[in-house]
């Protein structure tokens, strides 16, 4: 895919691969979604195995302790396509999901049955994009004509896209592949791909024998930040919005050991992801954590009534992948604001 697509295929492209991310990511899953549907107590939450106050949250089982009348289920994704899908066939109440994707999400005539509740972090060293030593590549416009690997629809792509402009090319400069991170280390070690934007874990495999181009933070400093957030499905809202004041606390419970317990944090991490307590270390070290004060406040997702900066952010985000045609329309700045769910800020955090 050297060359840019026109939209209608481009689109169509892009949905065939989220429905395939979905079919792997929620197999196994529709025994879940049916016993939802008449109790109305599963809570499925969908996660990713990234360094992130989510993984603590899963590992000292805090939303089952908060929640003992429900039955929680965790089912892990790879990217934000497959969390789109799975909100879409109406088969998540609760997810992860990145800036770019949830911009996606919100756009077109029919939006997805979402809303954004919270930030779980914001990208930093733990985004970014790395070519193989042997290319000789030293910089982001030496990728000229060369294979690069990211899974589409995520905020990997986004900032890829970023760093692409910023180094004065096109999409169509050079060859884009969408690849979910497994199959980027695969395609990385057997010499299929020059270069790939990518997040943890799979990114420190790639910088063992790679260069890095660019980062996440400094594509965000220079105007473009992605963050990962967490959606709750509009049926959760209209269901069950204690869940949410609930899940928040819980959230802002993480964010705060991630400071005051770092030992702890690492330990939950490196359980959940399987690594040794160094690398989770070193893993959430290069991630950006706010306090749940600062989650709140005006700098970022905002209070009831009044949201923050994020909805700019993400109205930009929405602009610039119109603008890369990765989707037809960017959602209108009155249609990202009412995909905030901003009720109960800042007084759930007490």
């Amino acid at each position: 895919m050297s060359r840019p697509l026109p939209a209608p295929s481009r689109r169509l492209l892009l949905t065939g691969a989220l429905a395939a991310a979905f079919s792997t990511a929620v197999t196994g899953c529709s025994s879940d979604s049916e016993a939802s549907a008449g109790g109305g107590r599963r809570l499925r939450i969908g996660y990713f195995a990234f360094p992130s106050g989510d993984l603590i949250v899963k590992r000292r089982k805090l939303l089952e302790k908060a929640l003992p009348e429900h039955d929680v289920s965790w089912i892990k994704f790879d990217s934000g396509a497959g969390v789109n899908q799975a909100f879409l066939g109406r088969s998540l109440d609760i997810a992860a999901l990145g800036s770019s994707p949830f911009a996606r999400g919100i756009s077109g005539s029919s939006p997805i049955p979402y809303k954004v509740a919270w930030i779980l972090d914001v990208a930093g060293e733990n985004e970014a994009l790395v070519a193989r030593k042997d290319t000789g590549v030293t910089g982001v416009a030496g990728l000229k004509g060369r294979t690069v690997a990211t899974p589409f629809a995520s905020t990997s792509h986004y900032s890829l896209l970023a760093a692409l402009e910023r180094a004065g090319l096109r999409a169509s400069d050079v060859k884009l592949v969408d690849l979910q991170p497994q199959a980027i280390l695969a395609a990385w070690q057997r010499g299929d791909i020059d270069a790939a934007y990518v997040w943890l874990p799979t990114l420190d495999e790639l910088r063992k024998d790679g260069t890095q181009l660019a980062s996440s933070k400094e594509i965000g400093a220079a105007g473009r930040p992605t963050l990962d957030l967490a959606v709750v499905s509009d049926d959760l809202i209209a269901r069950d919005p204690q869940v949410i004041d609930t899940w928040r606390k819980v959230q802002a419970e993480a964010l705060r050991l991630l400071k005051s317990d770092p030992d702890g944090a690492v330990r939950d991490v490196a359980a959940e992801l399987n690594i040794p307590a160094t690398d989770a270390r070193a893993q959430l070290d290069q991630g950006v954590f706010l306090t749940p004060e600062q989650v709140a406040s005006a700098d970022w997702l905002g209070t009831d009534g009044t949201p923050g900066r994020l909805l700019s952010y993400v109205t930009d985000t929405g602009r610039f992948l119109a603008g890369q045609r990765q989707i037809d329309a960017a959602p209108s700045p009155d249609a990202v604001r009412k995909a905030f769910y901003l009720k109960g800020l800042p007084d759930v955090l007490k």
